[in-house]
């Protein structure tokens, strides 16, 4: 992709972040006036321009009003060791599942994860073994469920999911 084209894109892109804005003040989820399958195309294009670049989809609602559902995520792959609190990384945690949220201290047994909205924890510490990496990008779509045939139309049911969830 031409530099002029993939400019205009993110600029298109934080457009739809001033206008999630209107969604935060009301403590809702952020959305756009963007399809979830234009959300990944413009994640997607991202992510091919660089190799330490990957695309999630969001499922939840622990992280807002940052990110929700609908919201899709570009993750950069992070040295363990540049990890600092206030980030917010994607891990796989020990039930094997992929959660997206922030880091909140580090201990003796790694960092310390919590979503906005959760009252407690993480049970599991980020470590060098099951970081993804770091959230790089976040594209707000509008939210509503994708059919089955608008996500095959961006092969969007490979896309890993990233869960913004309660503590476990």
């Amino acid at each position: 992709m031409k530099p002029a084209r993939a400019l205009a894109r993110l600029l298109l892109a934080l457009t739809g972040l001033a206008l999630a804005g209107e969604m935060l003040a009301a403590g809702g989820n952020p959305v756009s006036g963007v399809s979830v399958v234009t959300a990944l195309k413009d994640a997607n294009e991202l992510a091919a321009s660089r190799t330490d670049l990957r695309v999630l989809r969001v499922e939840g609602a622990s992280m807002l009003p940052y990110f929700g559902p609908g919201a899709v995520i570009v993750v950069k792959t992070l040295a363990p060791e540049k990890l600092r609190a206030g980030m917010v990384v994607v891990y796989t945690n020990r039930f094997n599942e992929t959660i997206a949220h922030r880091l909140i201290g580090s201990t003796a047994a790694g960092w310390t994860a919590s979503g906005y909205n959760n009252s407690a924890a993480d049970s599991t510490p980020v470590t060098a073994e099951n970081l993804v990496g770091v959230v790089y990008a976040t594209f707000h779509s509008d939210a509503l469920p994708a059919t089955p045939m608008m996500l095959a139309s961006v092969n969007a049911s490979g896309t890993p999911v990233a869960l913004a969830a309660p503590a476990r």
